[in-house]
């Protein structure tokens, strides 16, 4: 029976040990310096959002609301995916910062154009209302049978909608699309 009292005080004492550990920070004591990740991940870079425009690019950044800081071609704007309906559809739409777009479907050629800097100021619009950002990140309403799904990335954010369940931000968004909206021919 003493044995047990012991063991128990030895747990007890190093489970205080950890708590007391964790609550100091466990290590030099200093909080993390400027663009050096911090708990989760984070970063303590102030004034950042921490997002990126173009997936895989590190660091860059981009406040809500501001103009893009550049323009080169490979930046990403948005990119929507385009599912189902009666012929089983899978297309690609990516349109990028500087306004060209591509539009990816089966095995045919890809498509390419370029939007206006009116008609992409006017898609970067729609995707930067605070409207847009309400909404919900997954269908709410019942599916459409035979009906399209729709994946809209856009700043790492991804919402699903389908035909049944298009809130008024996004048919914004699909109405200053190239083409007048998500390609959805075969």
């Amino acid at each position: 029976m003493r044995r047990g009292v012991r063991g128990t005080w030895c747990g007890a004492l190093l489970l205080a040990a950890v708590l007391v550990g964790g609550a100091t920070g466990c290590g030099s004591g200093s909080p993390p310096g400027p663009g050096s990740p911090g708990p989760a991940g984070t970063s303590s870079t102030p004034g950042t959002s921490g997002t990126s425009d173009t997936p895989g690019t590190p660091g860059a950044t981009t406040e809500p609301g501001a103009p893009p800081s550049d323009s080169r071609p490979g930046r990403v704007l948005v990119e929507v995916v385009v599912t189902g309906g009666f012929a089983g559809v899978r297309n690609q739409l990516v349109v990028r910062q500087d306004g060209g777009w591509t539009v990816l479907s089966g095995t045919k050629p890809p498509r390419t154009g370029r939007q206006t800097p009116a008609e992409t100021a006017e898609l970067r619009a729609a995707l930067e209302d605070p409207a847009y950002a309400l909404v919900p990140a997954r269908p709410t309403g019942r599916p459409v049978a035979d009906g399209f799904q729709y994946r809209v990335t856009y700043r790492h954010r991804l919402v699903v909608a389908d035909d049944g369940d298009r809130p008024p931000a996004l048919r914004r968004v699909f109405a200053a699309l190239p083409g007048g909206g998500p390609p959805t021919s075969p």
